[in-house]
């Protein structure tokens, strides 16, 4: 017996010493895909593997911990201890000279009845109030609005009448004039990137249910990325179950990290404040908060939407709210911006399908309603399909 108790004994102190070790080994483990420090242009990329844990503490307003954690960055070296795991190449994004160029070349290319379907009215032979009823029904059918309508037609009828031009180059060149002044180029389309006080600019997206928030987050990082800005991504659509690993996904695929929660329907308002306080902590430039769908008449979800946006201001302010509306949803989208705007002071709209639906007039219905510019456009799916909007070049490209 005195024989085997030095054996177990020795048993017993390495099992010990083992399951000291263990938890130390799955943090290295865990802290694969964390920045080293701070983020600057010479940082490298981190390989993906385990996810870090953004933070375990729980968050203002009586919410409990989110399971929060930071999906890292792609394409550069391995550590030894994550050889041979999976990466996703990292895109690089076209500049915004050749998004712009794509996007006119397809807005021309689309079936667009406003533009055409103007200038083969107003260049006829003989413009009676037959024209001018069919001219306001095109106009109506583009989605322009009532007041906007009327205004434009009312400006047609004057100029027509005091310069008594019927020549087709003469027609279009006074209806750019008049559809330039809809849509407004005075109004202030930059967004709201730069970083302030030490911390990051905060970018919320918003919107109904399929207008596809989640991809335009993806496809905006894109576009900070190609100007040099440093982001980060906040899944805090965690309602539907594949929006985290999507988002992460377009993350990757331009390298900028995204916090997410690794609980089912964990709380929204948690998950947008573990990620603009990595955003300080990792001192980026822009936090972009994806947001889940929710109809605009659910009352719940529309105060759910108003409390995340609380929470996060009690790290920085929000420096960008972008509402994502379909247009092709017309009159519809309007009504969800009005009542988006009132839950969160909506700063900015992005417009995607724009092409081949000819609903172009929206973009100064929805400008002369709620006084918000349209800053983003989108024309297709592809991942650089969405530049800033122009009120110059939108208008050309409807009269080509």
């Amino acid at each position: 017996m005195n024989e085997i108790l030095p054996i177990i004994l020795s048993i017993v102190a390495a099992l010990v010493v083992i399951g000291g070790l263990i938890p130390v080994l799955l943090k290295t483990r865990r802290n694969i895909n964390q920045y080293p420090g701070t983020r600057d242009a010479n940082d490298p990329e981190a390989a993906r593997g385990g996810s870090t844990m953004v933070s375990d503490a729980p968050v203002a307003d009586r919410m409990a911990p989110a399971g929060v954690e930071l999906e890292g960055l792609e394409g550069a070296e391995v550590p030894d201890d994550a050889a041979g795991l999976e990466t996703i190449p990292v895109d690089t994004p076209l500049p915004v000279a050749g998004r712009l160029m794509r996007l006119r070349e397809r807005l021309v290319r689309s079936n667009n009845i406003m533009g055409k379907g103007l200038l083969a009215l107003l260049s006829s032979d003989r413009i009676d109030e037959g024209v001018w009823d069919e001219v306001e029904e095109t106009l109506l059918l583009a989605d322009l609005g009532t007041e906007p309508t009327m205004q434009l037609v009312d400006a047609l009828r004057e100029r027509v009448k005091v310069l008594g031009t019927r020549t087709p180059e003469d027609v279009k060149a006074l209806l750019r004039e008049e559809l330039v002044k809809l849509v407004d180029p005075t109004m202030d389309r930059s967004l709201n990137i730069e970083r302030q006080d030490g911390k990051p600019a905060v970018m919320m997206v918003v919107g109904v249910n399929g207008v596809g928030k989640t991809t335009t987050v993806g496809k905006l990082a894109r576009v900070l990325v190609a100007e040099d800005k440093d982001v980060l991504l906040g899944a805090a659509d965690t309602f539907r179950a594949a929006a985290a690993e999507q988002l992460a996904t377009w993350g990757q695929r331009v390298g900028v990290p995204t916090v997410k929660s690794d609980i089912d329907g964990a709380d929204p308002a948690s998950v947008a404040y573990e990620a603009v306080k990595a955003g300080i902590e990792q001192e980026v430039d822009v936090v972009m908060i994806d947001t889940a769908g929710r109809l605009q008449n659910k009352v719940g979800l529309m105060d759910e939407l108003g409390k995340v946006k609380r929470v996060v201001e009690k790290l920085a302010d929000v420096d960008e709210v972008l509402l994502v509306l379909d247009a092709t949803t017309g009159q519809n989208g309007l009504n969800q911006a009005r009542v988006f705007s009132e839950v969160v002071n909506i700063t900015g709209i992005v417009l995607t399908k724009l092409d081949g639906t000819a609903k172009g007039g929206i973009v100064v219905a929805i400008q002369k309603s709620l006084g918000v510019p349209v800053k983003l456009i989108g024309l297709g799916e592809g991942a650089d399909d969405l530049a800033p909007f122009e009120a110059e070049g939108f208008v050309d490209a409807l009269l080509n």
